[in-house]
């Protein structure tokens, strides 16, 4: 699993059509997140642009202070930091991340995890060069992590039962971002708005003329920037994409290919084929711990379960210079219907 993004980097390019007109269309853009952000919006109403821009980017230093791993003085990393078992002040937003975490960690038996990160150092991939771990070493590390060592006192407080277990929220909270950044532009009275940081996505009405926004999925190459699917929403309701590769970060060792995408179980890198997975669902959060746990598990682990859970994902698994794309029935079911979303090749 990766809990860095720089390791499960996948770009979904914003497809916003110019025409002759004035452009109806407000932008807000700017860094977050060690990425960058970009909303766009529309509104009968008449909505203060600088207002907005000044309440988001206020949200996204508000997130920031609360969940990077890349300051120490957020409330995650005092929560890391802590070498002990005592009860600690979290908050309730983490206290439900880490919830969400724990259900999606258990339904891919582990293979999803918030804690990894040791492992994660261990092999080296913090740095820039391959270290690669003997067994026990990863035994040993493998002691210091897992999402049971992690105890939910109430709705606002965590404690550790290893006080050397760290939690990393890459994995999902650019996600729960996405969908803050979106409730304040409905509490501004937008309903039609498409919102992007570091590449995760949610989308809400459609453009200006009842055009449905349309998003790109990348193809997964490591040295390309091309499309492989363009994905037009057609429902009014907000819509999280979400997806995750394996295609932008590894290493290449005599030969060996080593992905930055982890399973916790192992504790070693992932040796399937499956170079990308998208899902299209509602809920933002859930949608980015999702699209990291199904890449980790792999069209083969992961489409069964996908199946069982009547979730959409597209899984695409690379054979040779081929790619192969393997939908989840739900995703066939809802391109059938086209209600929702449909493919554009």
């Amino acid at each position: 699993m990766l809990l860095n993004r720089l390791s499960c980097f996948t770009v979904l390019l914003i497809l916003l059509a110019g025409c002759s007109e004035p452009d109806p269309i407000q932008r807000i853009s700017g860094p977050a997140q060690g990425s960058t952000f970009m909303v766009s919006y529309w509104s009968d109403k008449q909505a203060d642009n600088t207002v907005l821009e000044q309440q988001l980017k206020q949200e996204l230093d508000r997130i920031d202070l609360l969940m990077s791993n890349y300051r120490k003085d957020s409330v995650i990393e005092a929560f890391n930091t802590q070498q002990s078992t005592a009860t600690k002040e979290v908050g309730p937003e983490l206290v439900q991340l880490v919830q969400i975490a724990r259900e999606v960690s258990a339904q891919s038996q582990g293979c999803y995890d918030l804690t990894i990160k040791p492992l994660f150092e261990l092999w080296g991939f913090r740095g820039d060069k391959l270290t690669i771990p003997t067994a026990e070493q990863i035994r040993a590390t493998k002691a210091l992590v897992g999402l049971d060592k992690v105890q939910t006192v109430n709705t606002h407080q965590l404690a550790k039962l290893q006080p050397e277990l760290r939690i990393d929220l890459s994995s999902i909270a650019q996600g729960y971002t996405v969908a803050q950044l979106a409730k304040l532009l409905e509490q501004a009275g937008v309903e039609n708005y498409l919102v992007e940081v570091g590449g995760e996505l949610i989308s809400r009405g459609h453009k200006p003329g009842q055009k449905p926004w349309r998003i790109a999925i990348e193809k997964p190459l490591p040295d390309s920037q091309s499309l492989q699917k363009i994905i037009e929403v057609k429902q009014a309701e907000p819509l999280a994409i979400m997806t995750s590769g394996t295609y932008r970060h590894f290493y290449d060792d005599a030969g060996v290919r080593y992905s930055h995408v982890l399973d916790g179980r192992s504790g070693a890198p992932v040796t399937h084929h499956t170079v990308s997975t998208t899902i299209l669902i509602p809920d933002a959060s859930w949608a980015d711990a999702w699209s990291t746990a199904f890449l980790c598990l792999g069209s083969e682990q992961g489409l069964p379960l996908a199946n069982k859970l009547k979730l959409p994902v597209l899984f695409i698994d690379q054979q040779g210079n081929d790619f192969v794309e393997k939908p989840s029935r739900a995703l066939t079911e809802a391109l059938a219907s086209k209600k929702t979303f449909s493919f554009v090749e």
